[in-house]
């Protein structure tokens, strides 16, 4: 790509992750993002053909932040409830970024036909990645979706209640209780 593309392009995820994040999937025209980024519509469709394609470039990034996170939790040196409480706030706070990503990553969960796959993919491995690192302190039987969906659900409502970040702590203590083995 020319050094010019890749300026436009890194300008228009930019300008459409500020927008994402303060107004919604929803409320965030394509108009709008050309406009914001100072490039004509055939420049923002050339990179991006949908606004589902401009989302999944916005979300891109969360995909390292996202291993990072997993990886740093259970390199902690501590029990396994506050490795997993760790990296469950994490994800919340993740999913919760820009307004409105929860409900929609939560919904695309097991859906390989949906634009946001490839993040729900992600977001599954990573709990997987969990799972397989505190293997013996779970209980027998808990599944990487069940853990997505669990948080993911937590973080939709949050999110579109408007509720402050930290009233999620204590309903993920609750599940990392729950996922514990007895």
């Amino acid at each position: 790509m020319r050094a010019d593309a890749q300026r436009n392009r890194d300008r228009i995820v930019e300008v459409a992750r500020s927008f994402f994040r303060a107004k919604g999937f929803d409320a965030v025209s394509m108009d709008e993002v050309a406009k914001g980024a100072e490039v004509g519509p055939g420049t923002l469709y050339r990179h991006f053909p949908t606004k589902e394609s401009l989302y999944d470039a916005v979300l891109e990034a969360w995909a390292g932040k996202v291993n990072a996170a997993v990886d740093s939790a259970l390199a902690l040196d501590a029990p396994a409830r506050e490795k997993l409480l760790t990296w469950l706030t994490d994800y919340a706070a993740m999913l919760t970024e820009h307004k409105g990503a929860a409900a929609r990553i939560t919904a695309a969960l097991g859906d390989p036909g949906s634009p946001f796959a490839a993040k729900c993919t992600t977001y599954v491995n990573a709990n997987q990645r969990l799972i397989d690192g505190l293997d013996s302190a779970l209980r027998p039987g808990v599944e990487a979706m069940q853990i997505s969906r669990l948080v993911g659900g937590m973080a939709a409502v949050a999110d579109n209640s408007e509720l402050p970040a930290e009233s999620l702590a204590p309903m993920l203590a609750i599940v990392a209780d729950g996922l514990l083995a007895p």
